[in-house]
């Protein structure tokens, strides 16, 4: 009886070692430490993540605030092409006048005529 008897008691001696390790290693408190070092593993990685992505979102922005000013000036160009020819058109009237000023007076004009603007 006194072997059956030890190896009852050792067999609760180990359960209640076993259930003891076992609340120990599942504590909240050891949660949070394994959730901390989980984090302060990852969190350097995350870190250079973001930094990197706000540098592409800002050179993001610049190129197209750069794509939409050039776009905006080619409209503007665009838009005074009617002023252009509006002054193309003075211009060869102004030639004309000269022209006929010339001859008027009775000379013929001496320099020779600008290639046509059209």
């Amino acid at each position: 009886m006194e072997e059956a008897e030890m190896q009852l008691k050792g067999k609760k001696v180990t359960d209640k070692f076993t259930e003891s390790v076992y609340v120990l290693a599942n504590e909240p408190s050891v949660a949070l430490y394994r959730l901390q070092e989980h984090v302060r593993r990852s969190l350097p990685e995350l870190a250079q993540h973001k930094s990197d992505m706000q540098n592409w979102e800002e050179q993001s922005q610049g190129a197209i605030y750069t794509v939409e000013y050039a776009c905006s000036a080619v409209k503007n160009l665009m838009d005074s092409n009617v002023h252009f020819r509006s002054i193309e058109g003075l211009l060869k009237q102004a030639i004309s006048i000269k022209d006929q000023l010339n001859t008027s007076q009775g000379r013929s004009p001496s320099a020779p005529k600008p290639p046509s603007l059209a």
